[in-house]
């Protein structure tokens, strides 16, 4: 990569990083390892743990230069392939110049491009790599990184450059989530005997109360935040049968349920009005706080040099970033090249020339002391 521009570098990193395969069911090892082979003169910190699933991942945090300086973060992990009609791995660039493939602005570009400026950065200047995985399931990678990082914390961090795409212009701030889990256990048997207990039933009235609760969030303006958009918080219910066919009762039946809430809003009342509806219910309830909705102040320092450095206002976004973990570590702003409206689709993209943007931009914000 040295005898390359940085366009050229970052343009090439983000190919051969869309082209190894790290959807979160699968191990990102290969990815980390080719990553790792790229920071030779860092101290590297290899975070390696089992996923629910037992399947083998890796989170890394790499490190040159004294204390007191910013990190950049991105994510290995991508979503599943789903709905593509082309290589979803192909990483290859159009004649518009834009580099396609899954994970291209979602976030292997990102990543690339905090990889090349990294890199370029004189042996002096204090500059931190936090790359995580499972960011697109669990944000275990992230968790780990801000609960058990020596070499982050021994950086003594000022603040994090979360890199997910927002076409180079700053987030402040985002939504913090609460993950549900509501299991209703009933028997199978062929529907036609009246010998089953189809899990359903039990499932149906906490269903109709979550549906009066997703209402409630929406028309109360009281948890509203009209630094957002849309200003309610989000509460989205999925249901699954597991696989059962129609003439057959459900054994098991799973509602889950992720309620998105801004900094101004506090969970513990939507927790516990879920927790007493699956018990009147019967069900069996698991939840996961995901960390704190990251938010910073319009004048806190690192917004300020974000804006200045970009020449665009800072704003909040309603989705969520690896900041609702790593803003236990240090503040954190978003910002990065990509546009999110491709990620997590079969048309996923992102500018080459925006991937090359960033490197300098990410750059003159890490040398700032």
């Amino acid at each position: 990569m040295t005898d390359r521009t940085d366009a050229e570098a970052v343009a090439a990193l983000a190919a051969e990083l869309i082209r190894i395969d790290s959807r979160s069911f699968v191990t990102n090892l290969p990815v980390a390892e080719r990553i790792e082979a790229l920071l030779g003169d860092f101290e590297v910190e290899r975070l390696d743990y089992k996923d629910a699933a037992g399947v083998a991942k890796r989170a890394i945090v790499a490190h040159r230069g004294g204390p007191g300086g910013l990190a950049l973060s991105g994510h290995m992990d991508t979503v599943p392939d789903t709905g593509w009609e082309e290589d979803p791995f192909s990483g290859r660039v159009d004649d518009e110049g834009m580099m396609h493939g899954l994970g291209a602005a979602d976030m292997k570009g990102p990543v690339a491009a905090c990889i090349v400026a990294a890199r370029g950065l004189p042996a002096d200047v204090p500059v931190t790599l936090l790359l995580s995985t499972d960011e697109e399931t669990t944000k275990a990678g992230a968790a780990l990184i801000a609960e058990r990082s020596d070499l982050a914390r021994r950086a003594a961090l000022r603040g994090i450059i979360v890199a997910e795409p927002t076409g180079l212009a700053p987030i402040r701030g985002h939504r913090g989530t609460v993950n549900f889990e509501a299991v209703a256990t009933g028997s199978q048997a062929h529907s036609s005997t009246g010998k089953g207990v189809n899990a359903n039933l039990a499932l149906i009235p906490f269903l109709a109360e979550m549906r009066a609760l997703h209402d409630r969030l929406r028309e109360d303006r009281a948890g509203w935040d009209e630094a957002y958009e849309p200003p309610f918080p989000d509460f989205n219910i999925v249901i699954d049968n597991h696989g059962t066919a129609l003439n057959v009762t459900a054994a098991r039946a799973t509602a889950r349920m992720k309620f998105r809430y801004s900094r101004g809003l506090r969970p513990e009342p939507v927790i516990e009005a879920v927790k007493a509806a699956a018990a009147r219910a019967g069900l069996a309830l698991n939840f996961v706080v995901d960390g704190s909705p990251p938010e910073l102040p319009a004048d806190h320092p690192l917004v300020a040099a974000a804006v200045a450095a970009t020449g665009r206002p800072a704003r909040t976004v309603p989705f969520g970033t690896d900041a609702t973990r790593l803003n236990a570590l240090a503040p954190c702003v978003v910002l990065g090249p990509g546009d999110i409206g491709f990620a997590h689709t079969p048309r996923e993209r992102v500018p080459v020339a925006e991937l090359a943007a960033a490197v300098p931009l990410f750059r003159g914000l890490l040398a700032q002391r």
